[in-house]
C-alpha cells in the first residue's frame, strides 16, 4: 500500500516519519497532476504547497487547531489528506467536490473564499472568537497566490499586529499570483532570496559557528545575533515587525524537516506571528514549473505536456475576441489604455500587454486601486478600459461609485465572466453586474449578443466621453465569427435592435439571451404563437423609441436576462412600464434568488430555465397554453 492510501486524515501525518512525509509528498504530487489531468482545475497552487500543507496538517493539531486557506486555488493538497481523495475525480463537477474551499464540504474547510486576501481577515476573526469562548485552540492563516498584494492584506495585518492576538500567518511567496505578481512588495519580499550580501553571510556565518572550537561558542551566539541585525536592514522581517508579527524565515517551502521543525516551534509561542515561506507554483509539473498558463487547466489535458487531448473546436471564446478586438481599436485610438487586476491572460488582456507594452497595466490583485487608478487618468483625457471579472469588480464598488461616476468620468469596465460560468461555480458567477451597474448614477450598461457586438460596443464605449460605460459578456464561445475590428461600426446609442416580429408577447433578450430567444421563437412559431424578439443591447438608457412602439402593439413583455430576478434589467423595466403603459404587463426570466452551485455551464442554464426550452416553456405560460417550468 501506497504511503499515501494510507492517509485518511491529518492524524495519520502526525505517524510518519519527515522521510516517510517526504515521500508521501511526491505521491501525493503525481496524484493531483494526474487527477487534474482528468477533471481541469487550478492545478499551479496546489502543486506549490504540497510540502507546506502536509507540514501544516502534521505540525497542527487540525480539525482542532483551524487552517484557513486563501482563495482556495492552494487546497487541493489539503482536500486529498483530508478524506477526500477517493472524491477527487469529482472536482468542479456537479455534485462533486467543489473547487474550492467549501465549509460544507469538511469540517477541514474553516473558511469558504474564492477571491483573494481573505485569509488574515477571517481567520483573525476565528482568533478574537476563541478568546472570547476562553478556547485555546490555534489559528493559522496562509496567505499566498499573490495575494498579499490586495488591500484587505494590509488591513488585517494592521489590525492583527495591534490585537496582540495569538495568531499564526504563513506567507506562500511563490512570485506568481496567476501571472506573475506586481508591485513594490513583491520586490521587497523577493529582495532577500536575491541579495547576495546576506545569503554570503549568512553562509559564512554559519560556517563559524558550526565550526567554531568550544572556547568561542559564546563569539558565534554573538555572530548570530549580529546577523539578526543585518537581516533587519535586509529581509523583509522588518516590515512585518513592525506591523507587530514575530517574523520567521525565509524558509524553503520545500524542505518538510525544516518546515515541520519551524511549525512546531512557532505552535508554542504566542502573540502574531508569521512565517514566511518560499516555494514554486506549478512544481513538478512534467511540462515546465511556474508558468502561468498551469495555474489551471481544462478538463482532458495531457498531464505530461498540458495540451488538450482534443483541439477545441469552433469559434473562439468572448475573452479571446474582446483581446483581439481591443488591440485592433487601440491602433485607431491612441488615448486607449488597458487595466487589469493580475489577469493577464484570463481577460484576454495579454494580446494588449504584448502589442501596446506602454498602454497595458497590471495593478495585481487590488480592484479597488484599479478603479481609482483608472478615475485618475481620465481626469488626464486618458480613456482606461478596466477589464476585471464581473464577480472581482465587485470588490471595487465603492470606487466605481465614489470615484468614477460621482465626477462622471469617461471610465469603460469591461466585464468578462458575466452570468454563469459553469464549473468555477458560485464564487466566481459574475450574476449581480446588472443589478450593481444599474443602480449607478451616469453609467451606461451594455451587452452584446455575440463576438461583432462585443467589438462594436468597444468601439461605443471608448468614443463615449460623458460618463462612464460598462459592457458585459460571457464565459462563453462567441456565436459568430468577428471581422477586423477596424470593420464594425459603432452601435448608436441607447439603441434596440427588433430581430424578429410577433404578436402578443415580446421577448426583451439581453446579451447571451438573445440567442437562446430566437431559438425559443422558432419552437413557439411552429407552435403557432408567434413573439417578437428585441436585442437590448443597451440597458441604461433603454430605447425609449423602440419600448413605446412595444407598448402600443404587445399585451405582454417578458424580459430575459442571465442575471439576478432581484433589481436586475427586469425590475428596472417593470417599472418603467408601469409608468408608461400599466395596461401592458411586465414579467422577468433569469437568475432565481439562490446560489447556483458548479455544473456545466450549459447545464447551469437549464437548471434555472434560460436556455431556448426554459424561455419557451416560460411564454406558453404567460399565454395560457403550459405550465410554468421550475
Amino acid at each position: 500500500m501506497s504511503l499515501l492510501d494510507q492517509v485518511q486524515g491529518p492524524a495519520d501525518l502526525r505517524r510518519m516519519s519527515p522521510a516517510e512525509l517526504t515521500d508521501l509528498a511526491q505521491e501525493l504530487r503525481d496524484f493531483l497532476i494526474e487527477s487534474c489531468s482528468v477533471t481541469g482545475g487550478h492545478i499551479g497552487a496546489g502543486l506549490g504547497v504540497v510540502e507546506l500543507t502536509i507540514a501544516l496538517h502534521a505540525a497542527f493539531n487540525t480539525p482542532d487547531d483551524k487552517l484557513v486557506w486563501d482563495v482556495g486555488h492552494q487546497g487541493y493538497p489539503h482536500k486529498v489528506l483530508t478524506g477526500r481523495k477517493d472524491r477527487m475525480h469529482t472536482l468542479r463537477q456537479e455534485g462533486g467536490l467543489s473547487g474550492f474551499l467549501k465549509r460544507t464540504e469538511s469540517e477541514y474547510d474553516t473558511f469558504g473564499a474564492g477571491h483573494a486576501a481573505t485569509s488574515i481577515s477571517a481567520a483573525l476573526g476565528m482568533a478574537a472568537a476563541r478568546d472570547i469562548k476562553g478556547q485555546e485552540h490555534k489559528v493559522v492563516a496562509i496567505i499566498g497566490d499573490g495575494s498579499l498584494g490586495s488591500g484587505l492584506a494590509y488591513e488585517a495585518l494592521n489590525n492583527a499586529g495591534h490585537s496582540d492576538r495569538d495568531f499564526v500567518v504563513i506567507l506562500n511567496d511563490n512570485e506568481m499570483s496567476i501571472a506573475p505578481n506586481v508591485g513594490a512588495m513583491h520586490k521587497y519580499l523577493t529582495g532577500v532570496q536575491r541579495n547576495p550580501i546576506y545569503n554570503r553571510l549568512r553562509s559564512k556565518i554559519g560556517d563559524i559557528v558550526d565550526h567554531a572550537p568550544a572556547p568561542f561558542k559564546d563569539a558565534g551566539a554573538l555572530l548570530r545575533r549580529w546577523e539578526e541585525s543585518v537581516k533587519a536592514f535586509l529581509t523583509p522581517g522588518v516590515l512585518f515587525e513592525e506591523l507587530g508579527f514575530r517574523y520567521f524565515g525565509p524558509i524553503n517551502g520545500h524542505d518538510i524537516p525544516q518546515l515541520l521543525e519551524t511549525f512546531k516551534a512557532v505552535r508554542e509561542f504566542k502573540g502574531p506571528r508569521l512565517v514566511h515561506v518560499i516555494t514554486t507554483k506549478g512544481k513538478g509539473f512534467p511540462a515546465g514549473e511556474h508558468g502561468e498558463k498551469w495555474h489551471a487547466l481544462p478538463p482532458g489535458h495531457d498531464p505530461k505536456t498540458g495540451k488538450q487531448l482534443k483541439a477545441a473546436a469552433g469559434n473562439p471564446n468572448y475573452t479571446a475576441v474582446y483581446g483581439k478586438a481591443l488591440s485592433e481599436l487601440m491602433e485607431e485610438y491612441e488615448h486607449v489604455i488597458a487595466i487589469t487586476a493580475a489577469m493577464p491572460s484570463g481577460t484576454g488582456t495579454g494580446v494588449i500587454a504584448k502589442n501596446h507594452p506602454k498602454r497595458f497595466f497590471d495593478v495585481g490583485i487590488a480592484e479597488g486601486h484599479g478603479v481609482t487608478f483608472a478615475a485618475g487618468m481620465a481626469t488626464e483625457g486618458i480613456k482606461p478600459l478596466v477589464t476585471i471579472y464581473s464577480t472581482f469588480l465587485q470588490r471595487g464598488y465603492d470606487n466605481i461609485v465614489h470615484d468614477v461616476a460621482i465626477q462622471s468620468l469617461p471610465v469603460m469596465f469591461c466585464m468578462d465572466r458575466a452570468g454563469l460560468v459553469g464549473e468555477d461555480g458560485e464564487t466566481h458567477a459574475g450574476l449581480y453586474d446588472i443589478a450593481y451597474m444599474l443602480a449607478v448614477p451616469n453609467m451606461v450598461v451594455t451587452a452584446p449578443k455575440d463576438g461583432t457586438e462585443l467589438a462594436a460596443l468597444l468601439r461605443s464605449g471608448i468614443e463615449h466621453e460623458a460618463g462612464p460605460f460598462c459592457v458585459r459578456y460571457p464565459r462563453d464561445l462567441s456565436p459568430d465569427v468577428v471581422p477586423h475590428a477596424k470593420e464594425i461600426p459603432a452601435v448608436p446609442h441607447a439603441t434596440w435592435e427588433v430581430l424578429r416580429k410577433g404578436e402578443e408577447i415580446a421577448i426583451l433578450a439581453v446579451g447571451t439571451m438573445v440567442q437562446e430567444s430566437l431559438k425559443a421563437a422558432e419552437a413557439l412559431a411552429a407552435d403557432g404563437l408567434p413573439v417578437t424578439v428585441v436585442n437590448c443591447r443597451y440597458l441604461k438608457p433603454y430605447d425609449a423609441t423602440t419600448l413605446n412602439a412595444l407598448l402600443a402593439t404587445h399585451q405582454q413583455l417578458l424580459v430575459v436576462e442571465e442575471g439576478t430576478v432581484i433589481n436586475g434589467f427586469g425590475a428596472f423595466m417593470a417599472s418603467v412600464v408601469s409608468a408608461l403603459d400599466p395596461n401592458v404587463r411586465v414579467q422577468t426570466h433569469g437568475v432565481p434568488d439562490r446560489i447556483v452551485y458548479a455544473a456545466s455551464r450549459a447545464k447551469q442554464l437549464a437548471q434555472v430555465g434560460l436556455d431556448a426550452a426554459g424561455i419557451a416553456d416560460r411564454v406558453r405560460a404567460m399565454h395560457g397554453t403550459g405550465a410554468l417550468a421550475g
